[in-house]
């Protein structure tokens, strides 16, 4: 079922994304042109320049990050006894890592470095990263032998190290690491992850019974300045698909049982 959930997720996000729509409609446009029905195509070239200006001129990907990212703030401060530290993947490039026999990260690469400075100052607790693949045409090279050889650059011991390989989503980052780990009632666990991603994850941890303290990094909006009118189709636009993939995944995992909560709050890390 699993299986199912994750094909579906995926190939549905492929036709559904912003970019993708964009692209469908102009070759639904052409093909009007083609066909000579000039009033459908008219309506679709209409509709087409309007939703490129609108993404162009307006940040509307910022204003629908910004209640993800404000969801869980950055904690003032960590407890003193911190039982384990565990850094969700998201951020290596595994394909490109292999291709090019070095470590290729994406921007969300904050939560490695975020994740070698708790790992440092933290040195006695367990230390866990989790990421197999998310591509479901390869799956031959994994998230974690990434940070395997990203860790090892910077100097960590990676036998003390705990890596998950098998996970192909957030789902299964959180079931498969509690499998691995099966932490006990009462310990501190930190979880890294983007500040977008971090509702969902928490509502996952929470669904599974762990209790984890949010350590959310790589924030992508600007408090107080969100609606900055500029000319940015391509940026716009990045951050209208993280935005929308965000809670597209909200309202997937909620309506199929993998988080007890709509948009995951504080009240879930109880």
């Amino acid at each position: 079922m699993d299986t199912v959930f994750f094909w579906i997720s995926k190939l549905g996000w492929k036709l559904c994304s912003p970019d993708s729509v964009l692209v469908l409609l102009s070759c639904v446009t052409l093909l009007s042109l083609w066909a000579r029905a000039y009033k459908k195509a008219t309506r679709l070239m209409t509709l087409l320049v309007v939703l490129i200006l609108i993404i162009a001129v307006f940040p509307v990907g910022d204003v629908l990050l910004s209640p993800l990212e404000k969801r869980f703030p950055s904690p003032g401060h960590l407890p003193e006894n911190i039982d384990g530290i565990i850094l969700l993947g998201g951020a290596e490039r595994v394909h490109q890592s292999f291709l090019w026999q070095q470590v290729e990260l994406n921007k969300s690469s904050e939560r490695f470095f975020e994740f070698l400075r708790l790992a440092k100052k933290y040195p006695h607790a367990r230390h866990v990263f989790t990421s197999g693949s998310g591509d479901i045409s390869f799956q031959v090279y994994k998230g974690a032998q990434v940070a395997q050889m990203l860790f090892k650059e910077q100097g960590l011991d990676t036998s003390k190290i705990i890596f998950e390989s098998q996970s192909r989503n957030t789902y299964e980052n959180a079931v498969f690491t509690r499998r691995l780990i099966e932490p006990k009632p009462g310990e501190n666990w930190v979880l890294i992850t983007s500040a977008a991603h971090m509702p969902r994850s928490i509502g996952i941890f929470s669904k599974i019974n762990w209790a984890v303290i949010p350590y959310p990094v790589d924030h992508e909006t600007r408090p107080g300045n969100l609606f900055q009118i500029q000319w940015n189709f391509s940026g716009n636009l990045v951050k209208l698909n993280e935005a929308l993939k965000e809670w597209a995944g909200l309202i997937a995992y909620y309506a199929t049982g993998k988080t007890a909560h709509l948009f995951p709050g504080p009240s879930d890390l109880k």
